[in-house]
């Protein structure tokens, strides 16, 4: 009778695994012992063959839900052992899987919150061995309560039972906690008074009840919560954080019925959102009776459920929606520590709900949107990340790709595989570049990899860009649309020819022009530009992305048309400006020509948040309206779209916004299918490849999906990586790797 060893990778640590080994183990008479390695779980045993290969057959399809089993490695191994048990861990070698993200509420916890004989009723911080916090309170590897922030809470005899029991529920749950020995919070009300325990959460939710705002401490970090359906909450909030039209995220209670009165979500949707990963999802809005201003002009809004006990006590007893967006002020990352919260805070927050949890790294809220039938990821954070892929084949060393500088990632590649951090934001702020510093050195450290390389965008001006030169370390460009076009190709693993649009707002092309329309052929670090979009003449550099109204401008004077009246600022000097060739730049960027179309329309003269126009034009569209596809000339062997004439369509009073905007984006989808007819025909390419943050847009991504498929193309288009530019690091890695992993 042989003895095994059998090693176990992915996500196997902080899920239940080792208590789930040892039930199956001891189910099937198997003698030996599980125990935590570096990011994986290693197993001995022995026992009659069928057994062995009954546990083994168990092992992948039994595992506990959170847990996502690989099988590394089985051998013959020396020794017999007698009984079969849990050993302490082990930390020594270089980690071969990676973190678990952190696991919203799970329904048996629920139920004991919610239970007044339980002895964890109403506390804030139950958990199990399938829920609880795992990536933001663990400090480093083999996940175990002395690695974690929960080190300083030493366990009551009561929870220390538990945790020994291989047939209770918190058997090895390294945050189990209770009332008598765990974390606990206190809420600072808007009268400066201190309420402890549960007094703090009656205070809370009395204080927003009565239209405060308050800070409250999550998993990864602060939200600010209010009423979502008063009208005057939400303006104060979006004074005070200075947000006066980015739309605001909603928490509702665990109610399907308040739900669905307010949005439309299908099945894959509806499970997602009450899944452990617990994401915010862009949904259609019908009806409920939310206030105007929670996301004013836009038919979605972001809906979530409780991520944490303490949210969901928060929200069920206050019985309605709150808006819960991220603690900080615009543009800076989240505050995870009271005393900070307090002082940053001041101005915008009421009150404050605190706990004495330690966080080890801030966490955003993930992000969701279904589109063409599909849960898509547009932000992957709590929950959900870090994400690992593996590589079509290894790497010769280690690398570290720092994608762009807005909805910035980073991605660590070693071995055959890939870890993406969480969102780290926009890096315009000295604090996220901060934080994306320590990203850097964090993700090295959990996985016990050094990079010895460095990927970065050709973009000298990304502040991810400035990073990496600064660093000690050998730095390679991307080019920006050839790591978008690799993320699909990666994502989906793809090795063949392919057709990728990599529509986006700017992104620097190796002709010097700001690419954003191009259509890539070929495969990763072999990218040849076969179609674009005619450029566009824009004045005003950056400015031009935060102010639409000069990509309208620009749209009428390239085409000889008269711009709509109070577009242009008074005075000539903008057109002046754009005549003389002063401070332009060419771009082919879809991006742009949203907004251009935003303008003439009227809905967004000068945008408060990236991607405002855009997300108008979607909103009033309603839907596609079927049209003829731009004009396609030859140039240099490159297709070129002719934008022109959209621009009298968009400048015809005579029909509804809604019918041009509508028409707007059927020109574009069907643009879009002649290319890659035309592609089919002289290059006998048959998948198609969507890249880039326009294909967020759920509207005309739909139609195009539906076109391309009726006329028998095969299209790839992300799920679990994001199309915008979080998905870059990830892409830089492929193109990298594409490229031959040769340069330095």
């Amino acid at each position: 009778m042989p003895t095994w060893r059998i090693d176990v990778g992915g996500i196997v640590q902080g899920v239940g695994f080792r208590p789930f080994v040892y039930r199956l183990a001891t189910q099937y008479g198997l003698n030996g012992w599980v125990r935590n390695g570096a990011g994986i779980v290693e197993i001995l045993l022995a026992g009659s063959d069928a057994a062995v290969a009954d546990f083994q057959d168990g092992l992948l399809t039994k595992a506990p839900p959170a847990a996502k089993p690989v099988l590394l490695s089985r051998r013959v191994a020396a020794a017999i052992p007698q009984g079969f048990s849990i050993l302490p861990s082990t930390g020594g070698g270089t980690v071969m899987s990676g973190l678990p993200p952190d696991l919203g509420p799970c329904a048996d916890c629920l139920r004991e919150l919610a239970n007044p004989a339980d002895r964890r009723y109403r506390y804030p911080f139950i958990s199990c061995t399938q829920c609880g916090p795992r990536y933001s309170l663990i400090g480093s590897l083999p996940y175990d309560r002395a690695t974690t922030s929960m080190a300083g809470f030493a366990m009551c005899p009561a929870c220390a039972a538990e945790y020994a029991d291989p047939g209770n529920r918190r058997f090895h749950a390294e945050p189990i906690a209770c009332p008598d020995c765990g974390p606990t919070c206190w809420f600072v009300s808007p009268a400066g008074e201190d309420l402890h325990h549960d007094a703090a959460l009656v205070g809370c939710v009395a204080a927003l009840r009565s239209g405060k705002i308050i800070a409250v401490k999550g998993v990864g970090g602060y939200h600010l919560l209010c009423d979502a359906t008063s009208e005057q909450a939400v303006a104060a909030l979006r004074v005070r954080k200075r947000r006066p039209d980015k739309p605001l995220a909603v928490l509702y209670p665990d109610n399907p019925a308040l739900l669905e009165n307010c949005v439309t979500l299908n099945p894959i949707a509806h499970a997602m959102l009450r899944g452990t990963a617990r994401p915010i999802i862009l949904a259609s809005r019908h009806g409920g009776f939310l206030a105007a201003s929670v996301a004013p002009g836009l038919r979605d809004i972001g809906v979530m459920l409780a991520d944490s006990p303490l949210h969901h006590l928060l929200v069920e007893a206050f019985g309605g929606p709150l808006v819960a967006t991220s603690a900080n002020r615009s543009g800076e990352p989240m505050l995870i520590d009271p005393v900070e919260a307090e002082r940053e805070l001041s101005r915008i927050a009421d009150g404050f709900l605190h706990h004495n949890r330690p966080i080890e790294r801030a966490v955003d809220d993930s992000v969701l949107r279904e589109i063409g039938g599909k849960v898509r990821c547009i932000r992957v954070a709590r929950g959900l990340s870090p994400l690992e892929f593996h590589l079509p084949r290894p790497l010769a060393r280690p690398v570290l790709a720092v994608g762009g500088h807005m909805k910035s990632t980073i991605a660590l590649g070693f071995g055959d595989k890939v870890v993406i951090s969480p969102h780290l934001g926009d890096l315009d702020h000295p604090g996220t570049l901060a934080q994306f510093s320590r990203m850097a050195a964090d993700l090295q450290a959990l996985y016990g990899v050094k990079a010895e390389s460095l990927l970065m965008d050709a973009h000298a001006g990304y502040g991810s860009t400035r990073w990496a030169k600064s660093q000690n370390l050998p730095a390679q460009r991307i080019w920006h649309h050839h790591a978008h076009a690799s993320a699909v190709a990666g994502e989906f693993g793809v090795n063949e020819t392919m057709l990728v649009f990599t529509w986006d707002g700017v992104g620097l092309g190796p002709d010097g022009a700001l690419w954003g329309g191009e259509a890539l052929l070929g495969t990763p670090g072999h990218w040849q530009v076969v179609a674009r979009l005619k450029r566009i003449k824009l004045q005003g550099s950056d400015a031009a992305a935060r102010e639409p109204w000069r990509s309208g401008a620009a749209l009428c004077w390239q085409t000889a048309c008269p711009s709509p009246a109070g577009l242009v600022p008074p005075g000539g000097l903008a057109e002046s400006a754009w005549a003389n060739g002063l401070n332009c730049h060419m771009t082919s960027a879809v991006g742009r020509l949203f907004d251009g179309a935003a303008a003439l329309l009227g809905l967004c003269r000068i945008a408060s948040y990236e991607g405002q126009g855009p997300t108008l034009l979607e909103a009033c569209a309603g839907d596609v309206v079927s049209a003829a596809g731009m004009a396609l000339t030859s140039q240099d062997n490159v297709l070129e779209a002719n934008w022109a004439e959209l621009v009298p369509i968009l400048l015809d009073s005579r029909k509804s916004q809604m019918n041009r905007a509508a028409q707007f984006h059927g020109v574009l989808a069907q643009t879009a299918l002649e290319i890659s007819r035309v592609i089919r025909t002289t290059h006998g390419v048959n998948r198609i490849g969507l890249a880039g943050g326009v294909f967020q847009n759920r509207l005309l991504t739909e139609a195009l999906l539906r076109m391309l498929q009726a006329d028998g193309f095969t299209v790839c288009f992300g799920e679990n990586i994001p199309c915008n530019d979080a998905g870059l690091s990830f892409g830089q890695i492929i193109e990298f790797l594409g490229d031959g992993d040769e340069h330095s």
